[in-house]
Protein backbone atom coordinates (compact mmCIF):
# COMPACT_ATOMS: atom_id res chain seq x y z
CA UNK A 1 0.00 0.00 0.00
CA UNK A 2 1.53 3.17 -0.95
CA UNK A 3 1.99 6.43 1.62
CA UNK A 4 -0.67 8.38 -0.69
CA UNK A 5 -3.36 5.63 -0.24
CA UNK A 6 -2.33 4.82 3.65
CA UNK A 7 -2.73 8.50 4.47
CA UNK A 8 -6.04 8.90 2.45
CA UNK A 9 -7.38 5.40 3.84
CA UNK A 10 -6.70 6.66 7.71
CA UNK A 11 -7.92 10.38 6.62
CA UNK A 12 -11.77 9.02 5.00
CA UNK A 13 -11.70 6.45 8.12
CA UNK A 14 -11.97 9.43 10.00
CA UNK A 15 -14.83 10.29 8.58
CA UNK A 16 -16.47 6.36 8.45
CA UNK A 17 -14.95 6.27 11.95
CA UNK A 18 -17.69 9.28 13.45
CA UNK A 19 -21.07 8.98 12.30
CA UNK A 20 -20.74 7.83 8.74
CA UNK A 21 -20.61 3.73 9.90
CA UNK A 22 -24.21 3.59 10.69
CA UNK A 23 -27.52 5.59 11.05
CA UNK A 24 -30.72 4.92 13.13
CA UNK A 25 -32.73 1.91 11.11
CA UNK A 26 -34.95 3.45 8.89
CA UNK A 27 -37.00 2.51 5.73
CA UNK A 28 -34.06 2.47 3.68
CA UNK A 29 -33.44 4.17 0.06
CA UNK A 30 -31.27 5.61 -2.08
CA UNK A 31 -31.90 8.90 -1.33
CA UNK A 32 -32.52 8.66 1.84
CA UNK A 33 -28.98 7.07 2.01
CA UNK A 34 -27.26 9.94 0.32
CA UNK A 35 -29.31 12.00 2.43
CA UNK A 36 -27.58 10.49 5.89
CA UNK A 37 -24.16 10.54 4.35
CA UNK A 38 -24.66 14.08 3.78
CA UNK A 39 -25.97 15.20 6.76
CA UNK A 40 -23.15 12.91 9.07
CA UNK A 41 -20.19 15.12 7.14
CA UNK A 42 -22.18 17.96 7.95
CA UNK A 43 -22.24 17.18 11.24
CA UNK A 44 -18.72 16.18 11.46
CA UNK A 45 -17.57 19.68 10.19
CA UNK A 46 -19.48 21.74 12.30
CA UNK A 47 -17.51 19.78 15.00
CA UNK A 48 -13.85 19.94 12.90
CA UNK A 49 -14.37 24.12 13.00
CA UNK A 50 -16.42 24.24 16.29
CA UNK A 51 -12.52 25.54 17.72
CA UNK A 52 -12.92 23.38 20.82
CA UNK A 53 -9.38 22.26 22.45
CA UNK A 54 -8.71 18.44 21.46
CA UNK A 55 -9.82 16.19 24.17
CA UNK A 56 -13.27 17.43 23.88
CA UNK A 57 -13.60 17.27 20.02
CA UNK A 58 -12.41 13.25 20.92
CA UNK A 59 -15.04 13.04 23.35
CA UNK A 60 -17.79 14.73 20.60
CA UNK A 61 -16.16 12.43 17.80
CA UNK A 62 -17.46 9.85 20.32
CA UNK A 63 -20.90 10.50 21.00
CA UNK A 64 -21.39 10.59 17.38
CA UNK A 65 -20.09 7.19 16.81
CA UNK A 66 -22.15 6.17 19.89
CA UNK A 67 -25.27 7.49 18.57
CA UNK A 68 -24.94 6.07 14.88
CA UNK A 69 -22.81 3.41 14.76
CA UNK A 70 -24.09 0.04 14.98
CA UNK A 71 -21.07 -0.50 17.37
CA UNK A 72 -21.93 -4.50 17.63
CA UNK A 73 -22.00 -5.36 14.24
CA UNK A 74 -18.90 -3.66 13.80
CA UNK A 75 -16.99 -5.26 16.39
CA UNK A 76 -18.04 -8.57 14.86
CA UNK A 77 -16.72 -7.37 11.53
CA UNK A 78 -13.59 -5.90 12.89
CA UNK A 79 -12.60 -9.09 15.36
CA UNK A 80 -12.99 -11.25 12.58
CA UNK A 81 -13.03 -15.20 13.42
CA UNK A 82 -11.46 -14.58 16.76
CA UNK A 83 -15.24 -13.49 17.23
CA UNK A 84 -16.65 -16.76 16.78
CA UNK A 85 -14.75 -18.10 20.08
CA UNK A 86 -15.41 -14.99 22.18
CA UNK A 87 -18.15 -14.84 24.77
CA UNK A 88 -21.73 -12.62 24.29
CA UNK A 89 -19.89 -10.58 27.15
CA UNK A 90 -16.40 -10.33 25.34
CA UNK A 91 -17.81 -9.08 21.66
CA UNK A 92 -19.78 -6.47 23.79
CA UNK A 93 -16.86 -5.45 26.05
CA UNK A 94 -15.16 -5.59 22.44
CA UNK A 95 -17.64 -3.25 20.51
CA UNK A 96 -17.31 -0.86 23.55
CA UNK A 97 -13.90 -0.57 23.40
CA UNK A 98 -12.84 -0.34 19.97
CA UNK A 99 -15.71 3.29 20.27
CA UNK A 100 -13.38 3.86 22.85
CA UNK A 101 -9.95 3.46 20.49
CA UNK A 102 -11.44 4.06 17.18
CA UNK A 103 -12.29 7.62 18.69
CA UNK A 104 -9.27 8.68 19.92
CA UNK A 105 -7.09 6.90 16.70
CA UNK A 106 -9.18 9.08 14.15
CA UNK A 107 -10.13 12.05 15.96
CA UNK A 108 -6.92 13.06 16.18
CA UNK A 109 -6.35 13.28 12.79
CA UNK A 110 -9.43 15.07 11.62
CA UNK A 111 -8.02 18.46 11.90
CA UNK A 112 -6.15 17.74 8.52
CA UNK A 113 -9.74 18.19 7.12
CA UNK A 114 -10.04 21.66 8.15
CA UNK A 115 -10.10 23.81 4.68
CA UNK A 116 -11.70 20.36 2.78
CA UNK A 117 -14.73 19.05 1.66
CA UNK A 118 -16.49 15.50 0.83
CA UNK A 119 -19.04 16.26 -1.47
CA UNK A 120 -21.65 13.79 -1.99
CA UNK A 121 -21.77 12.76 -6.14
CA UNK A 122 -24.50 10.04 -5.88
CA UNK A 123 -25.95 6.87 -4.81
CA UNK A 124 -26.85 3.47 -6.00
CA UNK A 125 -28.72 0.14 -4.93
CA UNK A 126 -25.69 -2.75 -5.12
CA UNK A 127 -27.66 -5.78 -3.90
CA UNK A 128 -28.69 -5.82 -0.49
CA UNK A 129 -27.42 -2.52 0.02
CA UNK A 130 -26.55 0.92 -1.07
CA UNK A 131 -23.42 2.78 -2.20
CA UNK A 132 -23.20 6.18 -1.80
CA UNK A 133 -20.37 7.83 -3.84
CA UNK A 134 -18.35 10.99 -2.67
CA UNK A 135 -15.25 12.64 -3.91
CA UNK A 136 -12.75 14.33 -0.92
CA UNK A 137 -10.94 17.17 -1.55
CA UNK A 138 -8.23 17.97 1.07
CA UNK A 139 -5.65 20.52 0.88
CA UNK A 140 -2.17 19.66 -0.33
CA UNK A 141 -3.91 16.13 -2.02
CA UNK A 142 -5.42 15.41 -5.05
CA UNK A 143 -8.97 14.79 -4.94
CA UNK A 144 -10.10 11.20 -4.77
CA UNK A 145 -13.25 8.91 -4.36
CA UNK A 146 -14.96 7.14 -1.60
CA UNK A 147 -17.52 4.51 -1.63
CA UNK A 148 -18.94 4.62 1.80
CA UNK A 149 -21.96 0.90 2.20
CA UNK A 150 -25.08 1.27 3.98
CA UNK A 151 -27.04 -1.75 4.56
CA UNK A 152 -30.28 -1.83 2.98
CA UNK A 153 -31.90 -4.03 5.83
CA UNK A 154 -31.32 -1.27 8.73
CA UNK A 155 -30.19 1.47 6.82
CA UNK A 156 -26.84 1.63 8.91
CA UNK A 157 -23.51 2.27 7.58
CA UNK A 158 -21.21 -0.46 7.57
CA UNK A 159 -17.93 0.14 5.60
CA UNK A 160 -16.12 2.54 3.52
CA UNK A 161 -13.54 2.08 0.55
CA UNK A 162 -10.99 4.18 -0.43
CA UNK A 163 -9.33 3.95 -3.24
CA UNK A 164 -10.75 0.03 -3.66
CA UNK A 165 -9.45 -0.62 -0.28
CA UNK A 166 -12.02 -1.68 2.71
CA UNK A 167 -12.13 0.27 5.83
CA UNK A 168 -13.48 -2.60 7.94
CA UNK A 169 -10.57 -5.19 6.56
CA UNK A 170 -7.61 -2.80 7.14
CA UNK A 171 -9.00 -2.39 10.69
CA UNK A 172 -9.64 -6.38 10.68
CA UNK A 173 -5.81 -6.76 9.58
CA UNK A 174 -4.41 -4.41 12.48
CA UNK A 175 -6.60 -5.41 15.35
CA UNK A 176 -6.02 -9.32 14.50
CA UNK A 177 -2.40 -8.38 14.29
CA UNK A 178 -2.49 -6.99 18.11
CA UNK A 179 -4.51 -10.09 18.92
CA UNK A 180 -1.90 -12.08 17.91
CA UNK A 181 0.74 -10.23 20.22
CA UNK A 182 -1.70 -10.86 23.28
CA UNK A 183 -1.54 -14.57 22.32
CA UNK A 184 -4.83 -14.85 21.41
CA UNK A 185 -6.18 -13.14 24.55
CA UNK A 186 -9.22 -11.01 23.71
CA UNK A 187 -9.69 -9.58 27.67
CA UNK A 188 -5.72 -8.12 27.15
CA UNK A 189 -6.65 -6.38 24.02
CA UNK A 190 -9.93 -4.57 25.09
CA UNK A 191 -7.86 -3.45 28.32
CA UNK A 192 -4.83 -2.29 26.03
CA UNK A 193 -7.83 -0.42 23.47
CA UNK A 194 -9.14 1.48 26.61
CA UNK A 195 -5.77 2.37 27.89
CA UNK A 196 -4.91 3.31 24.62
CA UNK A 197 -4.80 7.25 24.90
Amino acid sequence: MSNITSRRLFLAGSAAAFGLWSAPAMAFSTAKAETLIGNVVSDINRIISSGKPESAMLRDFEKIFAKYADGARIGQLVLGPASRAATAAQRKNFAKAYQTYISRKYGRRFREFIGGSIEIQGAKAVKSFYEVTALAKLSGEAPFKLQFIVADKNGRFIDIKIEGISLIKAERTEIGSMLDKRKGNIDQLIADLMATG
